[in-house]
């Protein structure tokens, strides 16, 4: 019997709500309605539960959590239970009065996503026009008021070459740290792989650069890096390992190990509505279902690595084999292997691939 830790974060996906259409959210390609979202009352609660069974760290997610107009009583509850707080934001719907409410209230962090290093690329990838120049705006009142800033650039076959420039403006921000986050394929970047899977080149040449900046930047700046999956040879260790260290609650309360368990169709989620979260994170079926290293099969099992990347990520599995138990393709070791890797080559050829952003919540998917 594998011994379950207390959970140390939990991303709350307040609202799958936002005004950017970015054609790589992790979202899922079910956004959940306005009227499905948790209510403020139900927030706190989770909120609390959250701090009793441990959890130290809070990241206030969505889509965009800005669209909640109760963003700034979900940050003084979050304080008010102890919670360290992260908000997670395109900064659009942020304006300067509201970022002094919420450091009023005792917001911690806070991570601002960029799209592009200039209008054209940002605008473009985000769907909305003007995005950049209202993001920079925000950049400067975060940076006037102090608070702690990290600096989230999701990086993919069209924006690869602004990375150098990425990493200036993260010193230029006065940002502690950046995530060079390189895409991956789950939610709406599923959709879109042949418009943004990076070639093995800018992977390469990607690597390279970050070690060059981490090296250059040593104290300056932190640079947290998220490498290409399908170009790689081993997995990650994804969330740090199934229902190990942290967990997600989607908008309509649906309690998660991480943003993509949804996809897993076996899989049944209980509710932060009806369940305690405490029974939720130690005794629920899905919570316990790819914990530890009981559940693998060969080549995993009996694997050197196992205790290190858990087999990869199950989403991933799930996605690309069609079994959520497998080896993580992404694994030299898994069967699966070549054949991702011609895929992947394939589809970072495909350079005339529109894009398909992601839509509101409620409005029909774009067709393939």
């Amino acid at each position: 019997m594998t011994r379950v830790p207390p959970p140390i974060a939990m991303l709350a996906e307040l609202t799958h709500r936002c005004p950017l259409a970015c054609p790589y959210c992790s979202n899922p390609v079910e956004l959940a309605r306005q009227d499905r979202e948790l209510s403020t009352e139900t927030w706190i609660s989770a909120f609390r539960q959250a701090a009793e069974i441990g959890v130290l760290q809070l990241h206030l997610s969505g889509g965009e959590p800005a669209s909640r107009r109760d963003l700034t009583a979900l940050v003084a509850a979050a304080r008010e239970a102890g919670l360290y707080t992260n908000l997670i934001t395109s900064g659009i719907g942020l304006s300067e009065r509201r970022l002094a409410e919420l450091d009023a209230a005792g917001l911690d962090h806070i991570q601002l996503s960029l799209q592009g290093t200039d209008a054209a690329m940002a605008d473009q990838i985000g769907g909305y026009k003007g995005g950049f120049d209202r993001k920079m705006q925000v950049a400067a009142w975060i940076g006037a008021i102090g608070f702690p800033l990290t600096l989230n650039a999701v990086l993919h076959r069209r924006n690869l070459h602004q990375l150098p420039r990425a990493i200036d403006m993260a010193v230029e921000m006065g940002a502690r740290r950046i995530e060079v986050a390189t895409v991956q394929f789950h939610g709406w970047a599923l959709k879109n792989r042949d418009a943004l899977m990076p070639t093995r080149a800018q992977a390469a040449e990607t690597t390279r650069i970050v070690a060059e900046a981490r090296a250059r930047l040593k104290g300056v700046l932190v640079i947290d890096y998220v490498p290409a999956d399908y170009h790689g040879d081993y997995p990650k260790r994804c969330m740090g390992g199934w229902g190990t260290s942290g967990l997600n609650i989607a908008p309509d309360g649906q309690v998660l190990p991480c943003h993509a368990a949804q996809t897993i169709p076996h899989l049944r989620f209980e509710n932060i509505r009806d369940t305690p979260l405490a029974d939720i994170w130690y005794d629920s079926p899905a919570f316990n279902a790819y914990r530890g290293t009981d559940w693998m099969a060969e080549p995993c099992q009996s694997c050197e690595r196992k205790t290190k990347d858990f087999g990869g990520c199950r989403c991933q599995a799930m996605a690309i084999v069609g079994d959520a138990a497998a080896t993580d393709p992404t694994c030299i070791k898994s069967p699966h292997h070549g054949a991702l890797q011609d895929r992947a080559r394939a589809h970072s050829e495909s350079a005339d691939a529109a894009l398909t952003y992601r839509t509101a919540p409620g409005k029909p998917i774009p067709a393939e």
